[in-house]
């Protein structure tokens, strides 16, 4: 008799695999800009999960920990200077750039490759 090993449908590591929790985080962080908190419980995730995965995975998990902390840099600008007006401008911005950089990886987890660039502070 023999032992199937085969990661069944609740298998973390499958979802690892397939980039499933990446692509949570990436929900939770979307659904930030409504209820605020989701960017933390990704956050937690991201930070998680990073060890166990691939390296393609690796990189969306290193994008999605540097876009939350760029992300809260950039926001925290804006509330400092938003006494000389230009405050809002950059909040504007940072939520482009927030939306922008979910978006970027959301496509390139579909097409199974890292983010072209992990460590940049832009897009």
């Amino acid at each position: 008799m023999t032992q199937d090993l085969s990661p069944g449908p609740g298998d973390n590591s499958a979802r690892q695999q397939d980039g499933g929790n990446a692509r949570i985080i990436y929900i939770l962080y979307l659904v930030s800009l409504v209820v605020g908190i989701t960017s933390l419980v990704g956050l937690v995730m991201a930070y998680v999960y990073r060890s166990d995965a691939t390296d393609y995975i690796q990189a969306h998990y290193r994008w999605q920990i540097r876009t939350f902390w760029i992300g809260l840099l950039y926001t925290l600008l804006g509330f400092l200077l938003t006494g000389i007006g230009v405050g809002f401008l950059i909040f504007l911005f940072a939520v482009i750039w927030f939306i922008v950089r979910c978006v970027k990886g959301l496509q390139c987890l579909e097409r199974r490759e890292p983010p072209a660039n992990p460590g940049s502070w832009l897009f």
